[in-house]
C-alpha cells in the first residue's frame, strides 16, 4: 500500500507475485545479502591491523596478481592482503557475501551487476585439448570445428551435458583422459599441464578480466589496490 502498487494477485486457490512484486522481491533479496556483506566487511576493517581480502580462482589473474601484490606493498600506506583462491565460478560470490573486498573476475562470465570494476586486460580464447585430439595439430580452429564436442559446465544449471567442474586440476584431468575439452583465456597456458595444446580459437568472443569491488566502496586501501593492479596491467600491455 506504502508503495502504491500491486504486489501480489490472489484467487481462491493461489497467491502469485505481479511483475512489481518480483522487482521488489528481487531487489530486496539483493539488498539484504549487500547489508549482511558490507557488515562482514566492517567487522573486518575494524581489526588490527588493517587487511584487504582479494580473490581469484585458479590462474585467473592473467599473471598480474604477483606483480600487483610487490608493488602494493611497496606503497607507504599499503595493508596486508590475504589471497583467497576459490574454486572455478565462486570469486563473484565470495566478493558479494563479504568474504572478500576485491575480486578478479571476467566478463562474460561473471555478473557485475552491483558492483564497481576497472578492465584490466581483454584476450583472445583458445582450445584446450588432449595432444590425441583430432583438431591438436591445427595452427588455429574455428567454433564450429568444435561443434559436438563435449564442453564442460562451471555451473549446476548450465546447459549442457558435460562434466561439472569445480577446480582447475579436475578441468585439466578429464581434458587429458579425452572426457572434454575446454575453451579458455589464452593466459591459461602457463597453468595447464604437458600432456595438453593449446589452439587459437579465431572466433571465440574475447573475454574480458576485471578487477571488481563493491559499489560505492570508501576504503582508501581498496582504492590504491585497484590503482596498482591498474598501473601493473597498463605496464604488462606496453609494447617492449
Amino acid at each position: 500500500r506504502r508503495l502504491g502498487v500491486t504486489l501480489l494477485t490472489r484467487t481462491s486457490r493461489s497467491v502469485q507475485l505481479t511483475p512489481a512484486g518480483r522487482v521488489l522481491l528481487e531487489d530486496g533479496r539483493r539488498a539484504l545479502a549487500a547489508l549482511d556483506a558490507a557488515a562482514t566487511r566492517a567487522r573486518r576493517a575494524a581489526r588490527t591491523p588493517a587487511r584487504l581480502v582479494c580473490v581469484t580462482k585458479p590462474g585467473g589473474d592473467a599473471g598480474l596478481l604477483e606483480p600487483t601484490l610487490a608493488r602494493f606493498a611497496a606503497l607507504p600506506d599499503a595493508v596486508e592482503v590475504d589471497v583467497l583462491v576459490c574454486g572455478i565460478g565462486e570469486q563473484e560470490g565470495l566478493l558479494r557475501d563479504g568474504t572478500a573486498d576485491v575480486a578478479m573476475l571476467h566478463l562474460p562470465y561473471d555478473d557485475t551487476t552491483g558492483l564497481d570494476s576497472e578492465r584490466l586486460l581483454v584476450e583472445e580464447q583458445v582450445a584446450v585439448l588432449p595432444r590425441a585430439h583430432r583438431l591438436a595439430g591445427r595452427p588455429a580452429v574455428r567454433m564450429a570445428d568444435l561443434a559436438g564436442e563435449t564442453l564442460p559446465r562451471y555451473l549446476p544449471d548450465q546447459p549442457g551435458g558435460g562434466p561439472l567442474i569445480r577446480e582447475a586440476a579436475q578441468l585439466a584431468q578429464l581434458v587429458t583422459l579425452g572426457r572434454t575439452i575446454a575453451v579458455l583465456p589464452a593466459s591459461a597456458r602457463p597453468q595447464l599441464p604437458d600432456t595438453l595444446v593449446t589452439v587459437p580459437v579465431l572466433d571465440a568472443a574475447p573475454t574480458t578480466l576485471l578487477v571488481a569491488w563493491p559499489e560505492q566502496s570508501r576504503s582508501t586501501a581498496l582504492a590504491a589496490f585497484v590503482r596498482t593492479a591498474l598501473e601493473v596491467a597498463r605496464r604488462a600491455a606496453a609494447p617492449a
